[in-house]
Parts: C-alpha cells; sequence; structure tokens
C-alpha cells in the first residue's frame, strides 16, 4: 500500500518542472497518465540516451518518468481533446505546464474543467505566474533565478555570477511547491467537497527560497555582496578547502565547538575563535587552513574526519554519491529496468512509516498505455 493509491493524475506538462512534479506523485502511488504530443515529450530526446533496447531513451527522461503511464494526444484535433476531457471528468488531479491562456484557448482551462469536475485539482505551472505583467513572457530556469535576485548571490566577490547546476527553479517552483500545494489541495477538498486551481510560478519560488536574503534587504546596513555572506563562503568555518590530489573537503563548523574541535584536531587551537571572521582577516585564516588541507588527499583527510564529530565532509562527485554507503543505507536508490537493463534512479525521499516503498517501474514508451488507461479510467 502506498498514501497516494487510487490517485488519478492527468499529467500534460513536459521537460522538467512538471514531471518531476508528478513524478513525486507517482512515487507515492498515484496513477499518472502522461499525456504527450504525437511526437513526444521533449525530453524524450535529450541526450545522453540510454545505451539499451531497440528505442533510445534519454536517461534524464527514464529518471524523472518512471512509474507512470503514456498516452499520446494532438490537443489541436477535436477527437483527441475530446479524450483529454474525458479523462479530466474522471480526474483528481491535472497538471499543466503552458504558458498561460493556452488551456483556455483549447478548452481544456481550469473554469471549463470545474464545470465538469468540481473536485478536480487543477494545477498550473509557469514561469512568471497566471497573473502579472510577465504572464506570458518567457523564460527558463536561468531567468528566473535572474529576476528573483536568487542568481546575484551565486558569485564569488569580485566574479560574476554563475549559472547552478541544479535547476533549483524547475525543481522547486515547478515541482516541490506544486506537489506540496496539490496535496494541501486534496486534503482541503475532503473537507470542503471541491477542487481548486494551484498557480504555481517557478519565479515566485526562487524569491521565496531566499528567506535570509530577503529579511536582510530590509536593513540597507545588512546588505551583503556575492561571497560575503556567512553561508556563502564569506567565512572560514563555512568554506570548502581544496586538497593534494585537486579534491575538496567542505567544512561547516559554524557552531564554536565544531570549528574548535575542528581546529585543534588540525593543530591550530590558535585559530579556534576566527571561523566567523570576514574580509581580509577571514581570507587569512582561509589561506592557512587551505595550507594545511592541501598537504594531503581527500581520502586521507576523509578518513580522518570520519571519527571526529567536526562537520567535515568531502565533496563527492554524483557517481561517488550514489556508491555512498550512508546514502545506500537509507535506501535512496531503486534499481529500474529500463530497456532490458538496469538503471539506479533516486526515489523519492518521502520515506512514511507503515507504507510501501516506491514502485519501480520504467518510464512508458510514448503512447504505449492508450488502450489501457482508456479501458481502466473510461471503461471503454
Amino acid at each position: 500500500m502506498r498514501p497516494l493509491d487510487g490517485l488519478k493524475v492527468l499529467d500534460l506538462s513536459r521537460l522538467l518542472p512538471g514531471p518531476y512534479c508528478t513524478l513525486i506523485l507517482a512515487d507515492l502511488g498515484a496513477d499518472v497518465v502522461k499525456v504527450e504530443e504525437p511526437k513526444g515529450d521533449y525530453m524524450r530526446w535529450w541526450p545522453p540516451y540510454w545505451p539499451h533496447g531497440d528505442e533510445p531513451t534519454a536517461a534524464a527522461f527514464a529518471a524523472i518518468n518512471r512509474n507512470k503511464r503514456s498516452l499520446s494526444a494532438d490537443l489541436k484535433k477535436d477527437g483527441d481533446r475530446a479524450l483529454v476531457l474525458d479523462l479530466a471528468a474522471k480526474a483528481d488531479v491535472l497538471v499543466e505546464q503552458f504558458r498561460p491562456g493556452v488551456m483556455q484557448k483549447l478548452g481544456l482551462d481550469y473554469d471549463t474543467l470545474a464545470r465538469v469536475n468540481p473536485r478536480l485539482v487543477y494545477c498550473s505551472i509557469s514561469g512568471y505566474g497566471q497573473t502579472g505583467p510577465f504572464r506570458e513572457r518567457a523564460g527558463h530556469d536561468l531567468n528566473y533565478m535572474a529576476r528573483s535576485g536568487l542568481l546575484w548571490h551565486n558569485a564569488r566577490t569580485g566574479e560574476p555570477p554563475h549559472p547552478l547546476s541544479v535547476q533549483l527553479a524547475d525543481l522547486a517552483g515547478g515541482a516541490l511547491f506544486p506537489a506540496t500545494a496539490i496535496l494541501a489541495a486534496l486534503y482541503a477538498r475532503e473537507k470542503q467537497g471541491k477542487g481548486t486551481h494551484v498557480d504555481a510560478a517557478m519565479s515566485d519560488a526562487c524569491v521565496a527560497l531566499m528567506p535570509f536574503f530577503t529579511a536582510a534587504a530590509n536593513l540597507a546596513e545588512a546588505q551583503e555582496g556575492p561571497g560575503e555572506p556567512l553561508l556563502h563562503g564569506g567565512v572560514p568555518a563555512y568554506n570548502v578547502y581544496p586538497t593534494s590530489d585537486h579534491r575538496f573537503m567542505a567544512v561547516g563548523g559554524l557552531e564554536p565547538k565544531f570549528w574548535g574541535a575542528m581546529c585543534e584536531a588540525l593543530g591550530r587551537s590558535d585559530l579556534a575563535a576566527a571561523g566567523l571572521l570576514k574580509g581580509d582577516d577571514g581570507r587569512r585564516v582561509w589561506r592557512e587552513l587551505a595550507a594545511i588541507f592541501s598537504s594531503e588527499t581527500q581520502a586521507y583527510w576523509t578518513a580522518f574526519f570520519a571519527e571526529r564529530d567536526c562537520c567535515v565532509e568531502p565533496v563527492l562527485d554524483v557517481r561517488e554519491a550514489l556508491r555512498d554507503g550512508h546514502h545506500r543505507a537509507r535506501g535512496l536508490f531503486v534499481t529500474v529496468t529500463q530497456a532490458g537493463a538496469e538503471m539506479t534512479q533516486v526515489r523519492t525521499p518521502i520515506f512514511l512509516r507503515g507504507f510501501d516503498a516506491p514502485d519501480t517501474r520504467p518510464a512508458p514508451r510514448l503512447n504505449a498505455d492508450r488502450a489501457a488507461v482508456i479501458a481502466d479510467w473510461l471503461g471503454r
């Protein structure tokens, strides 16, 4: 048994934001039907490919579309649009990711569908939201982070901002917040008997993810530049240090007891009070400790700090993280047989006592489940 067993989700989204949102719901047991255009979700053709089977499968597509079923439909054609309308009438949740106004032109907007299915929770994911002067503006993850102020802080002092390696706007604003809103709306539906329209903007999320920065922005004297804040490498106690083999160790010793224990372990107890120094003094302390870390390999320091309570960890690459003993002990990974070969994927990290772990059905072939979905949902 899984928490969302029996929940019907109609997913009209594509690429990363919406599909990751519905992956969360699918891992929790929902029956997610992925409605794709006739040529399929663009993500299907995004290299690198999973080199197995007779049909190329994008590794990224496989990772975020497991446990779903696929049905293709051309929403500009009356017959396919009518089929989606019928499915929406049976759905508990609909997720769409078009620009505002597109679904209304197709006759698939919330107001239209709510008349035939008042209990429907309808989630619209967009870059700038369903209202406001930018509602129809095109954008991507980098643009939303830029306008929110978030990207400005992703830089070292004196350097230009750098694009993040993780699509924060897509994943937080297009998946995590919408999934939370959908679950809240479903809970409210049980009390009120009706669904609602969720307006999820990826740009909104970027602003919301900066509570410390937005709080400080109220105080002119507290405004700090890129690379200066406490949690952005502005102090020695919360920083990254190079090792002799060109790897890195991450030090997160904000509390005096952790920083002091690390300094003592390194034979530099004289720096125990210097962990939160900023500016030139902080950089001097960083250089002195960097010289120590640079004298040995990452493996040496990993073993050195393994039994010391200092908040010091190795900076792993992704393949190393997938092999990490702690992550494996947590049951964070699932093995999915995609195109006849085993693929390691990361499960939705929600652990609920008394419920089964996520299923491990592979990402579906395009339109492979059309007949089954029509039979299961519509009985025909």
